[in-house]
């Protein structure tokens, strides 16, 4: 009888997606990255997963960065990551906005500045928490998350730029954030604990 099926579940709290109670009271989401439809000639082509986490309802947000496609130089350049305010890929990521900014507050305070990166041998491969959350009226499921194609000066390069992007310079690849199951997260961070442990980490 699919009115009975075990994986339905049926929640009375309105302010949770009903896959919250489905997953245990944890939701999943995930954005799979692609370079940017404008982006210029020269710049490099990333690719990768977004893959987030969150106990209901005040728990902390985990994120897991998996990016490839960066130049395999000697001394990689940091890369930004952030969370923009729009998930419109229409112009590419130039069409996601600006920082997702609800509280109206300078950068790098932003809740979905995730900070600057290093890539190893072309990739990046991290998980953070991050102040940002998949809950309620300040959710960022359906906004963007932008890889950039420099570091963030985080608030410290003195001019307007600064307080409000980081100077982060353009847009290398983009994707919008929504609900997932738990495979893609349960499998990526399995891959991602391997390689710490192998690392010495």
């Amino acid at each position: 009888n699919e009115l009975h099926h075990p994986s339905q579940c049926v929640s009375t709290d309105t302010a949770a997606p009903p896959e919250v109670c489905q997953y245990n009271g944890t939701l999943y989401a995930a954005c799979t990255m692609k370079p940017s439809t404008s982006l210029p000639e020269g710049l490099p082509n990333v690719y990768g997963q977004v893959l987030l986490k969150q106990d209901y309802p005040h728990g902390k947000l985990n994120v897991l960065l998996q990016f490839n496609g960066f130049p395999t130089e000697a001394d990689p350049e940091l890369r930004a990551v952030h969370i923009h305010q729009y998930g419109d890929l229409s112009q590419g990521c130039d069409s996601t906005g600006s920082h997702y900014n609800p509280h109206g507050v300078n950068h790098p305070k932003h809740p979905g500045d995730f900070g600057n990166f290093e890539p190893q041998q072309g990739k990046i491969l991290t998980v953070i928490e991050s102040e940002a959350t998949l809950f309620t009226e300040l959710s960022v499921i359906g906004r963007a998350v932008v890889v950039h194609e420099k570091m963030d000066d985080l608030g410290r390069g003195g001019d307007g730029g600064s307080l409000l992007h980081g100077n982060a310079g353009r847009r290398l690849g983009c994707c919008i954030i929504g609900i997932s199951s738990p495979e893609p997260w349960n499998m990526h961070y399995k891959l991602y604990t391997i390689g710490q442990r192998h690392r010495g980490w």
